[in-house]
């Protein structure tokens, strides 16, 4: 009889994990990919298939042909249909992925040469879109798209919230309505939003653009989007918080402030952070309302406004090769805009922030 030795140190012991690939498994899945890669570049070599998209296809096909024989001949039919429904997972995760590579692929490659650090510290005031790259920037377009997308957030973020809190909380007799509202204003284009504010606003009343009407046209279209998803994230919180709550001698109102929207707050962020990529790449209403401006203005209250779907609306129309080099460069910042502006979010409605 063999005996095992006991463990001194208990900080050596590796956890064991079998259900993880052994390197035999790693091997056979590359040599299934190499299969599959060869039999692409052969079936498109003696049929008329050809191109990428041939390639591609003809790759997950035969990747999962491969990887169903080889699991069902090895381990069985079960294995080999669990292998061919892995394998399609990760073909169908390859073709959401892929898109996304693409733009931001695209995006970064015609963007980079345009990027220069006086885009970051100059106006267009002493330049022009055809002209040199090197010359002017979009420190204006920042600014002024930081500030119309902050006020259309303190806009529509407390209004969209409530809503979903009547709708999931109070359940009133105008719920109906105000769901029925909410979902047709979510079909709104962008620019039926510019014209309302146009008319309603700037024609009877200003008689002139500024960065506020464009804020109020954004944040018609980002209410029914943080709406629509607070009241999903909301529904998704258990009754038995609520009755807790209630149960513990707080109003409704108190258990909904400190019990309710404490548990949604990472859903609460998704929320704003989907009504934000709604209305940040919006071009028609800052078009109609904000006016265009080449200088720095910080005042949303008077005089025109740039941002940075207006610079990039306006270096595409010039026609040039200067200009697309600057819209292009003013899409690729407007992106890591964006990206800075979700993760920043995304962290603030995490646990670690709350802690």
């Amino acid at each position: 009889m063999t005996t095992v030795a006991p463990v001194k140190n208990f900080d050596d012991v590796k956890p064991q994990t079998p259900w993880s690939a052994s390197m035999r498994d790693r091997q056979m899945t590359l040599g299934l990919v190499i299969a599959a890669v060869v039999t692409s570049f052969v079936i498109v070599g003696i049929t008329p298939m050809k191109g990428k998209l041939a390639y591609f296809v003809i790759f997950f096909a035969a990747l999962l042909a491969l990887d169903y024989t080889y699991s069902r001949l090895k381990f069985g039919k079960a294995a080999g249909v669990d292998s061919f429904f892995k394998t399609l997972f990760t073909v169908a995760i390859c073709i959401t992925v892929l898109p996304i590579v693409s733009i931001l692929w695209s995006v970064w490659q015609r963007g980079h040469k345009g990027l220069h650090w006086t885009l970051f510290t100059q106006n267009m005031k002493q330049a022009d879109f055809t002209g040199p790259v090197g010359q002017g920037g979009l420190i204006h377009a920042i600014i002024g798209t930081l500030i119309i997308i902050a006020i259309a957030v303190v806009i529509s973020v407390p209004i969209g919230i409530l809503t979903a809190i009547y709708l999931t909380e109070i359940r009133g007799r105008f719920s109906r309505p105000i769901a029925f509202l909410v979902q047709a204003m979510s079909g709104v284009p962008s620019i039926v939003a510019g014209l309302f504010i146009l008319a309603a606003i700037v024609y009877p009343l200003t008689r002139h653009f500024n960065g506020f009407e464009g804020s109020i046209a954004l944040a018609i279209l980002m209410i029914p989007t943080v709406a629509r998803t607070s009241e999903e994230v909301l529904r998704l919180i258990p009754e038995d918080l609520r009755e807790a709550g209630l149960a513990l001698g707080g109003t409704q109102w108190r258990s909904v402030a400190l019990i309710v929207i404490p548990a949604a707050r990472s859903g609460l962020f998704t929320a704003i952070i989907l009504g934000v990529a709604r209305i940040i790449g919006e071009t028609a209403p800052i078009v109609l309302l904000t006016g265009g401006a080449n200088v720095m203005n910080i005042n949303p209250f008077s005089g025109t406004m740039e941002s940075l779907p207006l610079y990039i609306w306006t270096g595409l129309l010039a026609g040039t090769p200067e200009s697309f080099t600057r819209a292009w460069a003013g899409i690729l910042i407007l992106l890591a805009l964006v990206i800075i502006l979700f993760t920043g979010a995304r962290y603030l409605g995490s646990k670690k922030a709350a802690n």
